[in-house]
């Protein structure tokens, strides 16, 4: 279960970043007072254009970031006050995840599983699970500075399920990658969701979110546009695809502000 209320994120601008961004302001807010729940055995998907404060707000559920007000929690536990409790609960993937080039897959897996104090012979077992899902073995004892990038994101999986997350979160971890890669990661998603976890999912690919999502957010300049089920947003839709249809509400958020 993710819970958050009223989250706000706010970055202080460098005299580089007011010229960049062409503005006198001093304070960026990337997030403004977003409220929403995620319940387990479901798929929550968060969508926004580039910018809209999605990532910054997927990187506080994930306690990466600390919001500047506003309460997250995880499986019941406050994120911003005990965020190690917290990340024990949370698998967070996406499609920029750094991993240690030196290290090969076997390495990279058995050490974040140490650092989540996993045991060895549990470890060992959803390890064989993992690997046999996303069809690793051939690469395995390679060095991971050497693989594709379609097989560093399968190890980043690895690394995201490894310590079996009741909270999972996908921000675009889909971008970039081949047909068959992009299926690994789709029916895990599937299968986060069949065993019960509480999974939020960021894509642009608006097939994906239309094959994997149960409930669905649109946000827009960090703040929350609207939030239902899929099947309420399908039966409402005024436009002929999902695609036209979050384009429309966007757009009608700009004319609005």
């Amino acid at each position: 279960m993710i819970e958050v209320t009223d989250l706000r994120k706010e970055f202080v601008l460098t005299a580089k970043q007011r010229k960049e961004l062409n503005t006198k302001e001093h304070i960026a807010t990337a997030v403004d007072g977003i409220t929403f729940s995620c319940e387990p055995g479901r798929v929550f998907s968060l969508l926004g254009p580039n910018g809209a404060g999605k990532t910054t707000t997927l990187r506080m559920i994930s306690t990466i970031f600390k919001p500047t007000s506003g309460s997250i929690k995880i499986c019941g536990i406050d994120a911003v006050q005990h965020p190690k409790e917290a990340r024990g609960k949370i698998g967070f993937l996406t499609g920029s995840t750094g991993l240690y080039a030196r290290l090969t897959p076997v390495e990279m897996i058995n050490y974040f599983a140490d650092l989540y104090g996993v045991e060895k012979q549990v470890r060992e077992e959803r390890k064989e699970r993992l690997f046999e899902l996303l069809d690793m073995k051939d690469f395995l004892h390679k060095r991971i500075g050497k693989l594709s990038t379609g097989m560093k994101q399968k190890v980043s999986i690895c690394r995201t399920m490894i310590h079996d997350p009741e909270v999972v979160i996908f921000d675009e971890p889909t971008s970039g990658l081949d047909v068959i890669t992009a299926e690994n990661i789709i029916q895990l998603i599937r299968d986060c969701k069949n065993e019960g976890k509480t999974v939020i999912f960021s894509s642009h690919i608006m097939s994906e979110v239309d094959l994997l999502c149960d409930d669905i957010a649109i946000v827009h300049k960090g703040k929350l546009l609207m939030q239902s089920t899929m099947d309420e947003f399908r039966t409402q839709m005024t436009s002929d695809s999902l695609t036209q249809e979050f384009i429309n509400i966007v757009h009608q958020s700009n004319t609005a502000l």
